[in-house]
C-alpha cells in the first residue's frame, strides 16, 4: 500500500511536472508575433495576415477619418477609428510645433494600446508650409511656384515642408494641388501651379519632395494628389461647380498632372467637390474605378474630401445611398469629419445587406494599410523629435526666400525704374499689404480662410524693403499713402487681396483694385514720383485701365512668410525671372482666358520681363 501510494504520488507529481512544463512553454509559444509585426517579411504579407485577424468592423474603422475635435485619443481608439485629421485652423493649444508632436503621440500611444494595434494615419492641409502651425516657414503659394517654372525648386521646398510636418509627428499631408486653373474667378486659382497642364504635371515634384526617396525613410510624409479631377474647370469659376467639357478635353488639360504624380509614386488621391458634366465626381465609379485606379494604375488609396459625401444629394448630411455610392465609387477612406459613428454604423449595413461587396471593403483596407505598412508607422509610431526643430528653421526660411524672388514676375518697367538704387534719397511705401504677413501669407495660413495681420512669425514686404536699403536711404511708410511728396525718389505701392480659400475667394463679380488700393494709388500719383505697384493676390487682377498711370508692375501672388525675397528683386539683388503662370486678362468680362483661346490678354501666359 504504502508503495502503490508512493508509486501513485512519483506518478502524481510527474503528471503535474509535465503540464507545469506545459503551461511553461504554452506562453511562449503564444509570444510569437503575429506575421504582420514582423518587419522582415513583405509588406503585402504583413497586409494579408493582419486583414485575416480583422473583424468588419476593424475594417470599417480603418475606412473611417475623423476630425481630431470629434474623437479625442481615447475615443478615436475605442471607436477603431483608423485616420484623423486636423481642418484648417485645428491645432492644439498652444499652437505650438512641440504641442503637435505630443497631440500626435497621445493619439499613437491610444490606438497601437488596442487589441490589433493599428496605428492611425493623421492627415493635415500643409499645402504651402507647414501652415496650421504657428512659427513654421509659410512658402509661396502654387501660383508663384507655377511662375518659378522650377520643378526642383518645388521639390525642395516639398522635402523642407515634410520636414515639418514629421517634425509635428504628422505623416500624411493632403497636397499638392494639382488642379489646372482655368478661370481666374474661381476661389482657388491660387492652389494651381498654371492654366495649362504641362506646369502642374512637372510640378509634381513636390510629391518627390514630400515622400522622399523611400516612404519609410527620415521625413517623409505621404503625399495626396488633389482634386481629382476637373476641379479647376468649373463653369464660372465656380467652386465645387460643375466642369461642363467633353472627356477628350478632360484628359487633355485635367488628366495629365495626376499622371505625372502617380509616375512618382503618390500615396494617395483626394477627390474633388466638384462634378463633371452633372455627376458628382465622389460617385465618379468610372473615373475613379476605371481611369484612376485601372488605367493610370494607381495602387495608393483615395480619400473623400471634407464632408464631401454629405453633399452629394444636394441635402444637409449623408444618407445610406451616399455612402454606399460613395464607397463602390472606389473611395477608399471618408473624411466624415464629425459624424463617424453614423458613417460606420451606415456602411456596415450597406455591407451586410450585401449593397457593398465585402470585396471593395478588402480592397480599400487593403490599400490603406499597405501605406501604413510602407510609412513604417507599425515600427516608428512616434513623433521624431529630432525633427522637430526644423519647424520654422533659418535654413528653411532661406529656400522660402528663394522661391519667392523666383516667383516674381516683372510685367511693367517703364525707364527702368527698377530695380531701385539702395543708396541715397527717399523712398515711399505704401498699401495694405505692405506690411502685413496674413495678407501676403493669404488663406490656409494658421486658419482656413486665413486673416490680416501678424498671424505668425516673418518678414513683411516693408521689412524687407528696409532691410535691404542702405542706412543713408530714408524709408517712410503710411498704409493710405498719406504725407507723399514731390521729394520722394520713388513710391511703392503694394496693393492687392486679403485672404481667403475656396468658394469665399470666387469672384463672379469685378476682378480690380478695391476702393482703398485705388484711393492710395491716386495719392501717390498725384505727387509726380514713379510710382511702382507690387500686386498681392492670388490670381492676376483686373488692372489695365489703371496700367498707363504706373511706371512698374511686379507680380508678387502670395509670397508666405519671406517678405524679402520680394525686395530682393526690387533692388536688384537678383534679376526677376519669374514668368505667368496664367494668362493676364485685359478685362474681367474675358474669363475664362487661357493660352491659345484666340483672344488678347494685357499679358500672355509665360510672359515676364527682366532685368
Amino acid at each position: 500500500m504504502t508503495r502503490w501510494l508512493g508509486t501513485t504520488r512519483s506518478r502524481l507529481a510527474l503528471a503535474l511536472t509535465a503540464v507545469a512544463c506545459t503551461a511553461a512553454v504554452t506562453p511562449a509559444v503564444a509570444a510569437a508575433p503575429p506575421a504582420y509585426r514582423d518587419a522582415t517579411r513583405p509588406v503585402a504579407d504583413r497586409v494579408d495576415d493582419l486583414m485575416a485577424r480583422m473583424s468588419l468592423q476593424d475594417k470599417i474603422g480603418q475606412m473611417t477619418q475623423a476630425e481630431r475635435l470629434a474623437a479625442d485619443p481615447g475615443t478615436a481608439a475605442a471607436a477603431g477609428i483608423g485616420s484623423i485629421l486636423s481642418g484648417g485652423g485645428s491645432a492644439p493649444t498652444p499652437n505650438t510645433a512641440e504641442a503637435w508632436a505630443d497631440m500626435y503621440d497621445a493619439y499613437q500611444r491610444a490606438t497601437i494600446a488596442t487589441p490589433l494595434g493599428i496605428p492611425i494615419i493623421y492627415g493635415v492641409d500643409a499645402v504651402h508650409g507647414h501652415n496650421n502651425v504657428h512659427g513654421a516657414t509659410i512658402f509661396p503659394h502654387n501660383i508663384g511656384l507655377g511662375a518659378t517654372n522650377d520643378p526642383e525648386l518645388v521639390e525642395r521646398i516639398g522635402r523642407a515642408t515634410a520636414e515639418e510636418v514629421a517634425g509635428t509627428g504628422i505623416d500624411w499631408d493632403f497636397a499638392p494641388c494639382l488642379c489646372v486653373a482655368r478661370n481666374d474667378r474661381w476661389g482657388r486659382t491660387y492652389e494651381s501651379f498654371g492654366e495649362t497642364p504641362e506646369r502642374p504635371a512637372a510640378m509634381a515634384s513636390a510629391v518627390t519632395g514630400l515622400q522622399g526617396s523611400t516612404l519609410d525613410g527620415p521625413a517623409s510624409v505621404l503625399a495626396t494628389a488633389k482634386h481629382y479631377v476637373g476641379d479647376g474647370g468649373t463653369t464660372g469659376g465656380d467652386d465645387q461647380g460643375n466642369t461642363e467639357i467633353d472627356e477628350a478635353e478632360l484628359r487633355a488639360v485635367h488628366l495629365p498632372p495626376f499622371q505625372a504624380a502617380i509616375e512618382r509614386g503618390v500615396g494617395s488621391v483626394m477627390i474633388s467637390y466638384s462634378s463633371w458634366n452633372g455627376v458628382k465626381m465622389h460617385t465618379g465609379d468610372y473615373l475613379i474605378n476605371d481611369v484612376l485606379k485601372g488605367e493610370l494604375g494607381f495602387t495608393g488609396f483615395v480619400v473623400s474630401d471634407w464632408q464631401a459625401i454629405d453633399k452629394i444629394d444636394g441635402q444637409e448630411g449623408f444618407t445610406a445611398d451616399e455612402v454606399r455610392d460613395s464607397v463602390n465609387a472606389g473611395l477608399d477612406m471618408i473624411m466624415v469629419p464629425n459624424e463617424y459613428q453614423k458613417f460606420m454604423d451606415l456602411l456596415r449595413a450597406e455591407v451586410e445587406a450585401g449593397r457593398v461587396p465585402m470585396e471593395r471593403i478588402d480592397d480599400a483596407n487593403r490599400r490603406i494599410l499597405t501605406k501604413k505598412f510602407e510609412l513604417g508607422l507599425f515600427e516608428r509610431p512616434f513623433t521624431d523629435r529630432s525633427l522637430t526643430g526644423t519647424v520654422g528653421s533659418t535654413e528653411h526660411r532661406e529656400l522660402a526666400r528663394e522661391a519667392v524672388r523666383e516667383s516674381q514676375v516683372l510685367l511693367k518697367n517703364d525707364g527702368n525704374v527698377l530695380p531701385l538704387a539702395k543708396d541715397g534719397g527717399k523712398i515711399f511705401v505704401a498699401g495694405k499689404n505692405a506690411d502685413d504677413i496674413g495678407n501676403q501669407s493669404g488663406g490656409w495660413t494658421i486658419s482656413w480662410q486665413g486673416s490680416s495681420g501678424p498671424i505668425t512669425p516673418g518678414t513683411t514686404i516693408l521689412q524687407g524693403i528696409q532691410q535691404a536699403v542702405s542706412s543713408g536711404t530714408e524709408v517712410t511708410y503710411d498704409r493710405n499713402g498719406k504725407g507723399i511728396d514731390g521729394s520722394y525718389r520713388a513710391a511703392i505701392a503694394v496693393v492687392g487681396e486679403t485672404p481667403y480659400a475656396e468658394g469665399e475667394g470666387d469672384r463672379p463679380e469685378g476682378m480690380g483694385l478695391d476702393e482703398e488700393d485705388q484711393a492710395t494709388l491716386a495719392r501717390l500719383q498725384e505727387s509726380g514720383v514713379p510710382v511702382i505697384v507690387v500686386t498681392v493676390s492670388g490670381r492676376p487682377l483686373d488692372v489695365a485701365a489703371d496700367l498707363p498711370n504706373w511706371d512698374a508692375l511686379l507680380a508678387a501672388w502670395l509670397p508666405g512668410t519671406e517678405g524679402a525675397g520680394v525686395a530682393d528683386v526690387l533692388f536688384g539683388d537678383h534679376d526677376p525671372t519669374g514668368t505667368l503662370p496664367m494668362t493676364w486678362m485685359a478685362g474681367a468680362d474675358q474669363q475664362p482666358i487661357n493660352d491659345g483661346d484666340g483672344q488678347k490678354p494685357l499679358f500672355p501666359y509665360g510672359y515676364g520681363l527682366t532685368y
